[in-house]
């Protein structure tokens, strides 16, 4: 198991274009080059992989996976909680009511989906809607740290506090302190929000939400401005 594990990896490595091979339970090193089609490959493989889990129970209930779906060489990531109805049904991520303001949010701030990387801290769709259980997140949380390692973006948007407490290990009841704050997890900035489908029930909570898209705006402006 260990040893498939290890094939598993450096094969991830091999098709992101880093250099390096498994040949024959060998390792083989050379140039360090990340490219965008060993990214699209990579996802790709490991998208094969969720389509087939069964990790926990959601799997008997969902219609499609939702792996997630944007940019691979994205400078900005986006983290929701899990598949609604209509994404349950399409099997791509925020096409519902919540993804048309998702859609409208970026749009206000100069992005589009195509500029962006979104995903879900669950592949799957919870029945009703409800909250995701603590077993389905720690089914699912690897599927979510892999995407990220692969797109290594260098900001996420956490949408509501599930996505949050996943990526900062910390409490969902911390949300409300984290929210419009910039956090540091393994080098990547990361930006907590309010989830859009809280905006919808909850409208006077746009204001804040504005604020924290400009401030998302800022931060990718900054970051372009020291790498060009």
């Amino acid at each position: 198991m260990k040893n498939d594990k290890l094939k598993q990896y450096f094969k991830s490595e091999e098709l992101l274009g880093r250099g390096i091979y498994w040949v024959e339970n060998t390792v083989i090193k050379t140039t360090s080059n990340v490219t965008k089609e060993g990214k699209v490959k990579v996802l790709d493989e490991l998208k094969n992989e969720v389509l087939r889990c069964k990790k926990c129970e959601l799997h008997k209930t969902r219609n499609k996976v939702v792996f997630g779906e944007g940019n691979p060489n994205c400078v900005i990531m986006l983290v929701g909680e899990a598949p609604g109805r209509e994404e349950d049904l399409q099997g791509r991520p925020f096409v519902g009511e919540a993804g048309k303001l998702l859609d409208k949010m970026l749009e206000a701030i100069g992005f589009s989906r195509e500029d962006v990387y979104i995903a879900n801290v669950l592949k799957c769709r919870p029945p009703g809607n409800r909250d995701p259980l603590p077993e389905e997140i720690r089914a699912c949380k690897d599927y979510l740290m892999r995407q990220i390692e692969i797109i290594k973006p260098s900001i996420i948007l956490t949408l509501g506090k599930f996505a949050t407490s996943v990526i900062l290990d910390k409490s969902r009841y911390e949300f409300s302190r984290l929210r419009g704050k910039i956090c540091d997890w393994k080098g990547i900035k990361v930006l907590p929000t309010f989830h859009p489908a809280a905006l919808l029930r909850h409208r006077g909570w746009k204001k804040e939400a504005w604020e924290h898209l400009k401030l998302l705006r800022r931060l990718y402006d900054e970051r372009e401005e020291r790498t060009n």
